[in-house]
């Protein structure tokens, strides 16, 4: 693919706002879309004054053609920076979420929205947060940090002198520190009303999420669940399979008998169906990027979430 790919997203409601953009907004304005009469006293614009219906009131005032105006959203992306995320066999899942904000920037720059990113792995990272703003370059520039950035527990284990107890402590703790990252993340946008992609692969217990979910209640959420096809397909003739828990850095060798392939496919699948359980209890559905990003799947994704 030469260069960043666009996609086209739209809202599932009406968007609040004052800022002029191409959503259809709620508020009213110089817009197209005719909402209702009103009089010239209250809405003062005599280039909208609609002489028929005028004639037709009651009252015998004059009355103008009120609009709703079309407004911009702001655009975040909350991205999982985890060890785990560093994990692919093509291409690592952070590589993955790079490619789908970089083309995040594009298609926002071309609607008029802003785009900001907010990363997390065991807190907030602070050196990845970007506030929301409008520029032909802004998903380049936050793709480049994602390519570049690393974990904090990938940092660890890989300086000097580590000791190797307190890197497996550490891994060991990392499943809740994640869901801790995002939360110190969520409080930034809480209350916000705001499109927001919350990118990771949600290796992490989903017991937590539901609190921070409550916390974005005002925005429109898009969970993008990266998974990559070594986690989900188990190898075909592969017998004894060597692995490496990306957190801890733990290593481990698992047989792989007909069994242990029918558990790891059931695995899977119990984690997509605890996932569509978890979004679709508040009107969510996760996309999957699986492998790739592919920009025509996110843009039907969005038209059959408005359709």
């Amino acid at each position: 693919m030469n260069g960043p790919a666009e996609f086209h997203y739209r809202l599932p409601m009406r968007a609040a706002g004052a800022r002029p953009g191409s959503h259809p907004g709620s508020s009213f304005g110089s817009g197209q879309q005719f909402a209702m009469h009103g009089r010239l006293f209250d809405y003062p614009d005599p280039r909208r004054l609609d002489l028929r219906a005028s004639l037709r009131a009651a009252r015998g005032e004059w009355l103008v053609r009120v609009h709703l105006q079309r407004v911009a959203v702001p655009v975040l992306a909350i991205v999982d920076v985890s060890a785990s995320m560093q994990f692919g066999t093509q291409q690592t899942k952070l590589q993955v979420a790079a490619d789908f904000v970089e083309a995040l920037g594009r298609s926002a720059f071309r609607v008029g929205d802003r785009l900001g990113m907010l990363a997390f792995d065991r807190g907030e990272r602070d050196d990845l947060f970007m506030p929301a703003r409008t520029g032909r370059g802004t998903g380049t520039l936050l793709a480049s940090m994602l390519r570049e950035c690393a974990s904090d527990e990938a940092e660890r284990r890989a300086a000097p002198g580590a000791d190797a107890g307190a890197v497996r402590a550490a891994g060991s703790q990392a499943d809740g520190a994640g869901v801790e990252g995002l939360r110190r993340c969520a409080v930034r946008v809480a209350g916000r009303r705001a499109l927001v992609f919350l990118v990771s692969d949600f290796h992490w217990p989903l017991a937590q999420l539901p609190p921070v979910l409550d916390m974005l209640v005002h925005a429109c959420v898009v969970p993008m669940v990266v998974w990559d096809e070594a986690e989900i397909t188990p190898p075909r003739h592969a017998s004894l399979l060597a692995v490496n828990d990306a957190e801890s850095g733990e290593e481990r060798r698992v047989w792989l008998s007909r069994g242990t392939r029918e558990r790891w496919r059931a695995g899977v699948a119990r984690r997509r169906d605890e996932l569509a359980a978890l979004f679709g209890a508040r009107g969510i559905r996760p996309f999957y990027l699986e492998g790739g990003f592919d920009p025509q799947a996110l843009s039907r994704y969005f038209l059959e979430m408005t359709a």
